[in-house]
C-alpha cells in the first residue's frame, strides 16, 4: 500500500473520509467535492491504479458494491437515478481505482463533461454518509 496514496490512507483509517459502507475488500466513502450531495467513490482496499490492474475477484466486488449502492441511492436520497463512472488514468485526480456513483436527478444541471462542483460542511457529510449507511446496513 502506498503511504502516499489518499484512498491507500483512507482505507488504513489514517485519512478522515465520510464511511457509507466498509465491506472488507471494497469500501465506500464521499466524495469530498461532490458532483451532488450523496457522490459516493467505491474503491477497493488493495492499491491498484487503473481498471485493467484490477484482478478479476475484485473487479466482481468493486462493480457489486457499486451497482447496490446505485440501486439504494434513488430512494434513499431522493434522487430519480445514478450516475456510474471512472476514468482511467487520465483525469484520474487519486492513481487508485475508484468508481464514482452520483445521485441523479431530471434538470439538475449536470451535462456533458463541463461539471458543477460543491462542498459539504463536516456535520452534512456525515449525515449524508450515515443515510446511505442505513441503506447499506438493511438492504
Amino acid at each position: 500500500m502506498p503511504t502516499e496514496c489518499l484512498f491507500c490512507a483512507i482505507a488504513a483509517d489514517e485519512k478522515h473520509a465520510a464511511i457509507v459502507f466498509d465491506s472488507g475488500d471494497v469500501l465506500g466513502f464521499l466524495d469530498h467535492r461532490p458532483l451532488f450531495k450523496g457522490h459516493t467513490l467505491v474503491i477497493p482496499r488493495v492499491h491498484h491504479v487503473a481498471l485493467p490492474d484490477l484482478p478479476a475477484d475484485l473487479l466482481t466486488a468493486v462493480f457489486a458494491a457499486a451497482q447496490r449502492l446505485a440501486a439504494l441511492m434513488p430512494e434513499t436520497l431522493g434522487a430519480q437515478g445514478t450516475f456510474v463512472a471512472m476514468n482511467n488514468i487520465v483525469s484520474q485526480s487519486v492513481p487508485h481505482v475508484h468508481v464514482h456513483v452520483v445521485p441523479r436527478t431530471k434538470g439538475d444541471g449536470l451535462r456533458g463533461f463541463f461539471w458543477p462542483r460543491t462542498r459539504y460542511d463536516e456535520a452534512e457529510a456525515e449525515q449524508y454518509a450515515a443515510r446511505l449507511a442505513a441503506a447499506w446496513a438493511t438492504d
